[in-house]
């Protein structure tokens, strides 16, 4: 008898006729949160994989290149990042790499859904584990929420949020930009996840319109990574002070250790983009 091919098909963008299928053979866990539908399965291809509603999050194989630019960016052109703020990240994989800056004394994490971060323990404790570092500080609430009481408090904020879908609509708002701003200090510098230039270009053209508002300094930067929509996504860096290239201080990157996707090189690499997605933002 030929054996049984279980395939997971991607739904995020189905609707418009994309689908990304991954071979996978086994379901370790899936659980029902107050927010979502949370699944780990195993693709031969891709090793463990994370789904909140249908949609990847992250897998073992690629994941570095999601994490390791998200972080590594904004933290390599500010001069000396002392308290950082991450909302989303329940899986553990950004802490992770925040905390290889030794400049970093404090990181607040505001995760909607405590069940991700427990099952990320279970399943992915080689980045879940970084919430046990004496420098996390774990805070289960809306980030949106979060937001509106701090003020001038954060060197650094990280967006690593979700598709702007379900729980994480609110994380792509004006309104929610404008409370990141006054949550920074003066020369503070936020990181959000900004989607596909291939897949969302209206979308991404549209944030960038009021981001060019808020901040003086806002640049659209990407990384790849297969399992994502069109095999890669980008970031909205946005900055009261730093220009993320001419600000860039290459020294820091020598001093971070096993890396499998960020270097000098790509961090400036990272902001040229095609003729098309630079007519978009």
């Amino acid at each position: 008898m030929n054996k049984i091919e279980l395939w997971f098909g991607e739904q995020y963008g189905r609707e418009n006729g994309r689908y990304l299928q991954i071979q996978v053979d086994n379901v370790l866990e899936k659980v029902k949160s107050p927010f979502q539908e949370i699944a780990v399965v195993n693709s031969p291809a891709f090793g463990k994989i994370l789904v909140n509603d249908s949609i990847v999050m992250l897998t073992e194989a690629d994941e570095a290149g999601y994490h390791e630019m998200i972080a590594h960016v904004p933290l390599c052109v500010h001069p000396k990042a002392e308290e950082v703020l991450v909302i989303g990240g329940g899986d553990g994989g950004t802490v992770r790499e925040i905390l290889k800056h030794s400049d970093v004394k404090r990181v607040d994490v505001c995760e909607i859904d405590e069940q991700v971060v427990e099952v990320c323990r279970r399943h992915f404790p080689d980045m879940a584990n970084s919430f046990d570092n004496d420098k996390v500080h774990l805070y289960y609430q809306d980030g949106a929420q979060f937001l509106t009481v701090r003020r001038n408090q954060y060197d650094v904020v990280i967006v690593d949020s979700t598709d702007p879908v379900g729980p994480g609509i609110t994380l792509f708002t004006e309104q929610f930009y404008q409370s990141i701003f006054h949550s920074l200090k003066e020369d503070g510098i936020a990181v959000s996840q900004m989607e596909s230039i291939f897949w969302h270009g209206k979308f991404i053209q549209n944030t960038f319109l009021f981001l060019n508002r808020i901040f003086p300094i806002a640049r659209y930067y990407f990384t790849m990574v297969p399992t994502y929509p069109s095999g890669m996504i980008g970031f909205s860096l946005c900055s009261k002070k730093y220009h993320p290239v001419e600000d860039f201080k290459p020294e820091k990157t020598e001093k971070l250790t096993n890396l499998k996707y960020y270097h000098a090189e790509l961090h400036k690499a990272a902001f040229i983009l095609p003729a098309f997605a630079q007519k978009l933002i």
